[in-house]
């Protein structure tokens, strides 16, 4: 029987494909403003959020989004003032979250299979309510990146050039931070909180290697991410296993493919290594590809 008979698969699609779409979406400036384990560290903050949920009898995910951004948004703020490097308020958060959330799940009589849950999908509970609400934080967030996508791209590829060149650098980082939040917790059925990194990272490494232009590597990493998580759904159903680590290892499975291709070609060009600038700043400007 098919999978789109059954209404749970179909809100499971529905929920894979616009996390496939987000998730390097956003992941695209991570990876460009060298923050690529971001994700992980709103991973665990959100597991807090979730542990809230379950403690006051809220919906966890709407409470996960709440305290992923507070924490995203605290992370960022450390960073642009200096008080904590980057990777140290990460590491500060990243276990005070998962402690938390441990903590608060049982207090709230949460069993290990309850967490297990959201740190690495359960795809088939996705209620007509997640839904929903995984349908318009993914409209917000892909509104916003791809709306702003010159001005967020400029303070990835150089804070310091876009400082001088009058953007409001810390309300833009500020806001990167809290997509990400948001894309953190819109994964957090389909991938899990552990796992959603990987679907932010990988698609767009994978890109990289095809692409040099950043346009053309945003869109390729979309496309990857929904190949990847729509595939991820349709084998899982297929052979009854986990979504969330199927769809992970498509997502690498894709980037292994992409690497030697990649090579391939950039020796039919001439460049000996994959880019990482994404320095067509200018053209995105200019409306060129």
């Amino acid at each position: 029987m098919s999978l789109l008979a059954y209404d749970f698969m179909q809100r499971a699609l529905m929920a894979a494909l616009l996390t496939g779409l987000t998730a390097p979406a956003i992941g695209t400036y991570l990876v460009q403003k060298r923050l690529a384990l971001l994700g992980d560290g709103i991973g665990h903050i959100a597991l807090t959020g979730v542990a809230l949920g379950l403690l006051t009898g809220q919906a966890p995910l709407l409470t996960a989004v709440i305290v992923a951004v507070a924490g995203a948004t605290v992370i960022e703020v450390l960073r642009l003032r200096g008080r904590a490097s980057g990777d140290v308020a990460l590491a500060l958060f990243f276990y005070g979250g998962i402690a938390a959330g441990v903590l608060l799940t049982g207090l709230a009589g949460g069993s290990a299979a309850t967490l297990t849950s959201y740190l690495f999908g359960a795809l088939t509970t996705v209620s007509d309510a997640d839904l929903l609400l995984v349908v318009v934080l993914a409209a917000l967030v892909l509104t916003v990146s791809l709306g702003l996508a010159p001005q967020l791209f400029a303070v990835c590829q150089d804070e310091e050039h876009a400082r001088v060149s009058g953007m409001p650098v810390a309300a833009y980082s500020v806001l990167i931070s809290v997509l990400a939040a948001v894309t953190v917790t819109l994964a957090m059925r389909t991938v899990g909180l552990l796992l959603v990194s990987a679907l932010m990272v990988v698609p767009v490494a994978a890109a990289q290697q095809l692409t040099r232009a950043f346009r053309a590597t945003l869109a390729l990493a979309m496309a990857l991410g929904v190949l990847a998580a729509v595939s991820g759904v349709w084998v899982s159903f297929s052979v009854n296993a986990a979504p969330g680590p199927t769809i992970v290892l498509l997502a690498l499975a894709g980037f292994v493919v992409a690497s030697p291709l990649g090579g391939w070609l950039r020796s039919r060009r001439g460049v000996t290594m994959p880019t990482d600038d994404l320095h067509d700043l200018h053209d995105l400007h200019d409306g060129k590809d």
